[in-house]
């Protein structure tokens, strides 16, 4: 699933013709957004959460965040928050693997002999968080029914009310925006991590690993980054033209980044893609290292997300060594710490300090300009709306039956 705000109809769902190309500046405007959103939403969000997680829900100790896309790479950029504030097992899972081989019983294919001989429900502290923007991906809405129907909790965190995915699940987070419009997901993305984080603070709460006052502080951390998430949002518009313009040549570039800044790489990596048609990969520094590093030609340039954490100096070790293989590597760090940026060909800083978990909310600002401004610079429009559509020649490519 593409990670779309508002996606154009599918061959098949009418004769309607399809919208105009998008123009990519649409992603500028998406991030000037980003720090108003978190001010106006992160209280209206948190008294949902506050209403949906009852006390009674402290029992809960294992949390499955099920997602495509976008939605995906928010579960993996919160993985530690859960961990960390609320104590709880959590595992990302993208909507395939859950519906097809977390519930194997569940499906009809497959030789019996290779089901599990005592597949039986999940235990009933468990919670599965179903995270669709739209609202309507297939799998996502599949997953919250067999959740449900297992005896595990479900909740849907989406931007839709009265979608599929929320009547699948019984309860919804809505994280809703004002004056959406059709896009590549930013806006989107950073409402789902802000949900999620926020569910995270309300079971550590519930749970008794954080007192009320210590929960309190962690929601209004949430809106204070609504400053340094403007500020790094006007450093990556003066910057990244230049930069898109210097990297424009390649054919495909990596984001890197570990920890929460995993998750952040592979939403950078698909922002890349979608608006641009460049091809980019998302993955972990010490992978990277260990395959992509052998990768052809030399120049490819390399993004290194370097929150600071846990994973900080092995970011700027693998910021080093890209840089001796000749990379044209350009960080996303701190603007007032050289530990990673002295290694780099260019660099994107980040402005405030936050902590690791969240620091998905802030680290991924860059993304949306640079892919903008890469897509300018190719003369592109996201999606690949630009190139000519195909004369259907048979009922297959109509979208109809043979």
């Amino acid at each position: 699933m593409s990670g779309r705000s508002d996606p154009t109809p599918r061959a098949g769902a009418g004769i309607q013709a399809p919208p105009p190309p998008l123009d990519p500046a649409v992603l500028l405007r998406q991030t000037d957004a980003l720090a108003g959103d978190l001010r106006e939403r992160t209280g209206p969000f948190d008294e949902q959460v506050r209403t949906l997680l009852p006390a009674r829900w402290a029992a809960v100790d294992t949390v499955s965040i099920v997602g495509d896309g976008d939605s995906y790479h928010a579960a993996c950029a919160v993985t530690m928050a859960f961990a960390s504030l609320a104590g709880v097992d959590c595992r990302p899972v993208n909507a395939l693997r859950f519906v097809e081989y977390d519930h194997p019983a569940d499906h009809p294919a497959g030789h019996p002999a290779e089901r599990p001989a005592a597949a039986g429900p999940p235990p009933r502290n468990e919670l599965t968080l179903a995270v669709s923007a739209s609202g309507r991906t297939p799998l996502v809405v599949r997953s919250a029914e067999l959740a449900r129907a297992g005896g595990a909790h479900a909740v849907a965190v989406t931007g839709t009310p009265d979608s599929p995915v929320a009547r699948a699940a019984g309860d919804a987070l809505l994280v809703t925006l004002p004056d959406t419009e059709r896009s590549p997901g930013v806006r989107t993305y950073q409402a789902s991590v802000l949900g999620l984080l926020l569910i995270a603070i309300r079971l550590g709460e519930a749970r008794g690993r954080l007192t009320g006052q210590e929960a309190d502080t962690l929601r209004g951390e949430l809106t204070a980054l609504a400053g340094p998430v403007e500020a790094t949002a006007g450093a990556a518009r003066s910057r990244c033209p230049e930069i898109a313009g210097r990297i424009a040549d390649a054919a495909v570039l990596s984001v890197l980044g570990s920890g929460p800044s995993h998750g952040t790489a592979l939403f950078a990596a698909a922002k890349v893609i979608e608006t641009s048609g460049v091809f980019a990969t998302g993955q972990d520094l010490e992978e990277w290292c260990h395959v992509e590093r052998f990768a052809r030609p030399p120049e490819t340039p390399v993004i290194v997300v370097a929150a600071p954490g846990r994973a900080y100096r092995h970011a700027a070790e693998v910021a080093a060594r890209a840089a001796a293989l000749g990379r044209r590597v350009i960080t996303v760090a701190p603007a007032d710490d050289p530990g990673v940026t002295r290694h780099g060909w260019a660099a994107l800083p980040v402005t405030g300090r936050v902590r690791e978990e969240f620091s998905p909310l802030l680290y991924h600002v860059f993304a949306a300009p640079l892919s903008c401004h890469l897509a300018q610079h190719l003369g592109r429009a996201p999606f690949l709306a630009d190139l000519p559509r195909p004369t259907p020649t048979t009922p297959q490519d109509r979208g109809g039956t043979p």
